[in-house]
């Protein structure tokens, strides 16, 4: 039986979610309804995506029964009064990251689904994507030795939109692109929790932190070097250092297609689409919706990849390195 997928929002992550289903088998996925704040964007959505409703509220795709699962893409400010909505009408939910604006909201939602024993997974889609996968692999075969050193860096020239520098709609270098770099940290750090952190980095006019460069310390003498920024495009890599070889990510790091190991390289092709996207590489959430629908076949409320600890892990992490660079949102008072 197909996994029938509600939609939250009419956005652009949205109509990439949508076209990465399509690439699955349509006897295992189904978007079966979208609801946005706007009932006209929301039928137009439903009628170019043939989602069989469309609802002009959230609180009408809350109440419809026939849905296994919620997809939210709503925008960062809106994550946790919507996803409290589905989980208290006992939906399983898929949040677009960051979960939710800092550690104490998200400790609100990670709670809220416990309680309820529905199934709750941040949608860090990159965790799903094969190199990742593979990078666990090399990893727990201790393919590196011990691991030193991991760098990330993710940069693009994005000031001008809205809300990536907007206080108001959740905006900053570290919530929308940041935490990919902090996540790939922490997967190759087990999800240990780093002995220190330190940030430094620039504000935007507005407030938020356009540049940042993060350093976690880990026991035994190993470090995580990060950088983000919405002023410049940047390589985008990563590396993983360790005592007996290195594997690199030579673009994309928070959702690649290939992966170097000790200088030799494998390329993971994209499941292909003629479809027009708005994001990189976006028909890999393809890799994310499956795993979803694996952990609800077998039951699971929290996905083994990327667990609810994770999500309050990154979240915590985050709150202090724009705590440490000086940026303070309405909802961290």
């Amino acid at each position: 039986m197909a996994t029938r997928w509600g939609i939250c929002s009419a956005g652009k992550i949205c109509h990439d979610f949508l076209v990465a289903l399509e690439t699955l088998p349509a006897q295992d996925h189904q978007a079966v309804a979208v609801a946005a704040r706007d009932l006209g964007r929301a039928q137009e959505f439903a009628k170019s995506h043939n989602i069989p409703k469309a609802y002009g509220s959230y609180q009408e795709l809350a109440k419809d029964p026939n849905i296994d699962i919620v997809y939210v893409g709503a925008l960062h400010t809106e994550h946790r009064s919507v996803v409290l909505l589905f989980l208290k009408a006992h939906k399983n939910v898929v949040c677009e990251k960051p979960l939710a604006l800092n550690f104490k909201e998200v400790k609100e939602l990670t709670s809220a689904a416990r309680k309820q024993n529905v199934f709750f997974m941040e949608a860090m889609w990159g965790r799903f994507f094969p190199v990742y996968e593979q990078i666990r692999t090399l990893l727990s075969q201790k393919a590196l030795g011990e691991v030193k050193v991991v760098r990330g860096e993710f940069g693009a020239s994005i000031y001008n939109v809205p809300r990536l520098v907007e206080k108001e709609l959740g905006g900053g270098a570290i919530l929308d692109i940041g935490c990919y770099c902090i996540q790939f940290a922490m997967m190759v750090f087990g999800g240990e929790k780093p002995e220190s952190i330190t940030a430094k980095g620039f504000l935007y006019e507005t407030g938020v932190e356009e540049t940042v460069t993060i350093i976690l310390q880990y026991s035994g003498k190993r470090q995580a070097i990060l950088t983000c920024t919405i002023m410049a495009a940047m390589p985008n890599q990563a590396a993983i250092c360790g005592t007996k070889g290195i594997i690199q990510i030579p673009g994309f790091m928070w959702c690649p297609t290939s992966l170097i190991v000790n200088g030799k390289e494998t390329k993971f092709p994209l499941p292909p689409t003629t479809k027009t996207m708005n994001f990189h590489h976006s028909t890999g959430l393809s890799y994310e919706a499956e795993h979803v629908r694996q952990c609800l076949l077998k039951g699971l409320k929290e996905s083994p990849v990327m667990s609810l600890e994770d999500s309050e892990l990154l979240a915590s992490i985050m709150t202090e390195v724009r705590r440490q660079v000086g940026v303070s949102l309405p909802e961290d008072k």
